[in-house]
């Protein structure tokens, strides 16, 4: 019906229904030339998304290669121990962590503990960023198992005046090398020459030269191991050796080839936190025995000199201390067992007049147990003679002095309280000792120029004037006894 209604209305206004044919046919042709616009809009801007994606790759690229490459500095500098064996471990993850572009360790050490050697020396073949060893600055040295750690490297290179090699295990005494069992030093030198075949190989590096620095102990300067294809590289600055290696295209321990490129260097130092440089100190041998000693002291003296405090905190600190030390040293329990001896005798001196037979054992004893206190099967790293003859001297006179002080404290009189006034001697001010059916009648004594109420046993009778001994204390009453008059 309204359909019909508005036909018609339409039909009755011809002017407005022209209007709207028009509108209507004029509109059906704009809106497909929109939808057409629309198509061809989305079309084009796919067609340049896809364009523009390998326009923003390359600028990415371009960037990238225009971005300094990271080169992360870590430092070995003294003798190889638990401690900065985990600062280089703990540098060389944080390195493949932040995908750095090199790792250079710079080395200067007379060699160290063979675990802590093995540590480095295992991080750096598995390490994911190429590692580079430099032996810097000139006058330095790269020893024992610093010259293991030298040739693990993906490249090796020496400052000129420096040296490396001498690399053969010994054991040391009193800081002279001591002879061995031949079967055992066979063993460990076959064991340490295989060891430094088996990756120096691996880096085409020769193997039979650097054999001889552990069966023959030889040692190299920097140009006699280039000539012998021992390193790569000499340099004369951290800035000269990544000159050379930029460029440089090195083969991996996995067989992988990387091209180093160093044009634009921008190198991370990355030294030991204040926590680690602390333990780097207390795990030195010598350190780690006289802590030892020093906390033994320290509690010893607060046994036998109770309510003194300071002994007793700072001994236990110290301690402590040599406990936490030992958790990361190779401590051998023989030396333990004969430093503990020592402390026996150093008693047993005190107690018995043995005229320094016993005091001398102990002093030797000491010496021996700091000597083997430290297993050092590869190196002479361990207490020196002079750190076990200076600690071990005082220590036995001290422990001597304060238990011959302790015993004979035992013998001395209490010098405060009750006991003070046994077998001490007055006068008599009032005659002691009158009969009675109840007993002994008090009299009056002066003692320390005090006078005290005294009575003697049933019987006795002590006149005023003499002298006599104080025998009990009962209550504010002394049994006293005559004093026998001494002979002209």
């Amino acid at each position: 019906m309204r359909r019909r209604r508005s036909q018609r209305d339409l039909s009755s206004r011809p002017s407005e229904g022209l209007l709207y044919y028009a509108f209507v046919k004029a509109f059906c042709p704009a809106r497909r030339h929109l939808f057409v616009v629309c198509a061809l809009a989305v079309a084009l801007g796919a067609l340049a998304a896809r364009v523009a994606a390998p326009v923003s790759a390359d600028s990415n690229q371009a960037t990238a290669a225009s971005s300094p490459a990271s080169v992360v500095r870590l430092q070995i500098d003294g003798d190889i121990e638990p401690i900065l064996a985990g600062y280089i471990v703990n540098g060389i993850q944080a390195a493949n962590r932040e995908h750095a572009s090199l790792i250079l360790i710079t080395i200067n050490t007379p060699g160290g503990l063979d675990t802590s050697m093995r540590a480095i020396i295992q991080a750096i073949l598995t390490s994911q960023v190429p590692v580079v060893t430099y032996v810097n600055p000139t006058g330095s040295r790269a020893a024992s198992a610093g010259f293991f750690i030298l040739l693990s490297a993906d490249v090796a290179a020496m400052s000129p005046g420096t040296d490396t090699g001498a690399a053969s295990p010994i054991m040391e005494m009193f800081g002279q090398p001591a002879k061995i069992d031949e079967t055992l030093h066979k063993k460990i030198t076959n064991e340490a020459t295989a060891y430094l075949r088996s990756y120096t190989a691996k880096r085409n590096r020769n193997a039979d030269l650097a054999a001889t620095a552990v069966s023959d102990a030889k040692a190299f300067s920097a140009q006699e191991a280039l000539d012998g294809r021992l390193i790569d590289f000499i340099a004369n600055s951290p800035e000269d050796l990544l000159a050379k290696l930029d460029g440089r295209t090195i083969t991996r321990f996995d067989g992988s080839s990387v091209t180093l490129s160093l044009s634009h260097v921008s190198e991370v130092p990355v030294g030991m936190t204040m926590r680690e440089k602390f333990l780097s100190r207390i795990v030195q041998p010598d350190i780690f025995f006289i802590l030892l000693i020093a906390g033994a002291l320290g509690i010893y003296t607060e046994f036998t000199h109770p309510g003194l405090f300071a002994p007793g905190v700072f001994g236990a600190i110290a301690l402590v201390l040599a406990i936490i030390a030992m958790q990361m040293l190779p401590v051998n329990v023989a030396g333990l067992m004969l430093i503990v001896l020592a402390l026996g005798l150093f008693v047993l001196e005190a107690k018995y007049p043995t005229h320094g037979v016993l005091g001398v054992g102990g002093v030797i004893s000491m010496i021996l147990g700091a000597l083997y206190l430290i297993r050092t099967p590869w190196t002479g790293m361990g207490v020196s003679f002079e750190t076990a003859l200076g600690v071990a001297l005082p220590f036995a006179i001290i422990v001597i002095i304060l238990m011959r002080l302790v015993l004979r404290s035992r013998s001395w009189k209490l010098a405060t309280g009750r006991e003070e006034l046994f077998t001490e001697e007055g006068e008599v001010m009032e005659p002691v000792g009158a009969a009675s059916a109840e007993g002994a009648i008090s009299g009056m004594v002066r003692i320390h120029g005090e006078l005290w109420r005294a009575a003697t046993a049933e019987g006795q009778t002590i006149p005023k004037g003499a002298r006599v001994r104080v025998r009990k204390v009962d209550g504010l009453t002394l049994e006293v006894e005559p004093v026998s008059p001494r002979p002209n």
